[in-house]
């Protein structure tokens, strides 16, 4: 009774965050007006606004000295996806009814049926599960299930008129940061570690693409490729250790996983000491918790970082933890963003199927760069944003976002549509707007127009009335607080600047 109590309560939230962001300008299914398509969505305004400033804020923290981002195609020749192991191994399980061939995502069908893991098991293992448990087509109700099999999710693309040169959407960006990597580092004067980071567009043709942002069919990827000399894995420098040793990393490993534990709080020290994750890894571990809690204010109780076994990580992954924040409209903690060491693997692979020596000489020594890659789905952050701050008043529902985030930092109103009062509110909107993101409202009573800024999360709303054109000040009231203060219009962007 519990847990349907709170399926139906991560349902009825889901429906009233969905239902704002349709109406305000959050985000909407593209091409609605000819019923839209699974897995596509397009931002409105708002959702626009939220994602400039994620990735903003993304890269104002992680990409330091030697860091830098790139931008590349999103298509890419057959061949790269022949060395990435892509065309291989990038495979989700596909099962088919065999009544009305309705086909469907095989472990996303097994959780919701039988309520376990199932990402782990083999697809004749899921064809079993589904077998023995007699699982029926989700379309037409038939337990009549074809074997479950494996389904590239890559998309093929034909160039030029011969049709004969195939070619790829990329499925993740960080495959053109090993391809730049020679290029960079001979212009960036052969330093390491170098950082090379895209934040663009990718694209997986998911086989059930569902809950809005969370698993799409063309998303934007935040990433950043770490190329390191391995020798110096375990290595930092002694005042940054220093600095970060004490720091409290919230992660749940594997091997409290099995027992069924909760994440525990566990000192950088003991991270490398006591659970063998070398020092440049835990560094990064810290920087990207950092990210969360200090740029995007995420409750600590909501998140966690979560060490995935070997059966659960790509082959090629050495050591990965996945972060994973705690939605309430799908009833769990999910993945975010990954920190993966991926060792020399792509940059070995473009190099035996290239042809290009890809070994730099670097520290007195000839060697091929290991890669630890920081990895954020920028839309599934967003919808993380939408579900953690949503909130439901006596009087009003709102998004109470960090100001960080917030799609709208300040709200100008006319207290009425006259007495010169609207040309005083544009003149202070004109004012403010090239260092803040600004909307101005003159329409309806200032309680209907507090509720509607409320609703989308502004920051701080301001009201020109009668005393302003007397004294020029204006009232500026804060969403979290509602506490509302005078302050003088010529004081307004330094104060504004200090909450910010």
């Amino acid at each position: 009774m519990i847990m349907q109590k709170k399926e139906k309560e991560s349902i009825v939230k889901y429906e009233k965050i969905t239902s704002i962001a349709l109406k305000r300008g959050f985000f909407w299914p593209t091409a609605e007006i000819y019923g839209g398509k699974a897995g596509l969505y397009s931002y409105g305004h708002l959702g626009k606004y939220m994602k400039n400033k994620f990735e903003a804020l993304w890269k104002e923290h992680f990409l330091s000295e030697n860091y830098y981002e790139i931008e590349s195609s999103a298509i890419l020749p057959e061949s790269v996806f022949i060395a990435s192991g892509h065309l291989e191994h990038f495979n989700d399980p596909l099962v088919e009814c065999k009544t009305c061939h309705f086909r469907f995502r095989a472990d996303q069908f097994i959780e919701d049926n039988l309520k376990i893991k199932a990402d782990e098991l083999t697809i004749e293992e899921m064809t079993k599960k589904i077998t023995d448990n007699e699982l029926k087509c989700p379309k037409c109700g038939s337990w009549h299930l074809d074997s479950v099999r494996w389904f590239n999710m890559m998309f093929p693309l034909a160039l030029g008129t011969t049709e004969k040169d195939v070619a790829y959407l990329i499925p993740e960006t960080a495959q053109a940061s090993y391809l730049a990597f020679k290029r960079e580092f001979e212009a960036t004067r052969k330093k390491l570690p170098l950082g090379i980071a895209i934040i663009g567009k990718a694209f997986r043709n998911e086989i059930s693409p569902r809950q809005t942002f969370f698993r799409l069919r063309e998303f934007t990827q935040a990433e950043l490729q770490i190329f390191f000399d391995p020798s110096e894995i375990d290595k930092a420098e002694k005042e940054e250790w220093q600095n970060i040793s004490k720091y409290k990393l919230q992660l749940l490993p594997a091997s409290h996983q099995a027992i069924k534990e909760d994440f525990k709080e566990i000192s950088c020290e003991d991270a490398n000491k006591k659970l063998g994750l070398p020092k440049f890894y835990v560094l990064n571990m810290a920087l990207v918790q950092k990210f969360y809690f200090e740029k995007m204010h995420i409750p600590k109780e909501k998140f966690r970082l979560r060490e995935l076994n070997e059966n659960e990580r790509a082959f090629y992954n050495k050591i990965h933890w996945d972060v994973e924040l705690q939605f309430e409209t799908l009833g769990d903690f999910k993945e975010v963003a990954g920190i993966h060491y991926r060792t020399d693997y792509d940059l070995e692979r473009h190099e035996k199927n290239s042809k290009e020596n890809l070994h730099i000489f670097y520290n007195d020594k000839s060697f091929i760069p290991h890669v630890l890659e920081l990895s954020f789905g920028v839309d599934r952050n967003i919808l993380a944003l939408l579900d953690i701050f949503f909130k439901e008043e006596k009087e009003r529902t709102l998004f109470t976002f960090p100001r960080t985030v917030s799609p709208i930092d300040v709200a100008i109103f006319p207290l009425v549509s006259k007495e010169k009062m609207p040309e005083k509110a544009l003149e202070v909107y004109n004012m403010l707007k090239a260092g803040f993101s600004c909307s101005y409202d003159e329409s309806g009573s200032i309680g209907r127009r507090y509720r509607r800024a409320d609703e989308i999360g502004v920051s701080f709303c301001i009201t020109i009335d009668s005393q302003t054109l007397k004294d020029k000040t204006v009232t500026v009231r804060d969403l979290q607080s509602m506490k509302q203060e005078r302050i003088k219009i010529s004081e307004l962007d330094e104060e504004l600047n200090k909450a910010f």
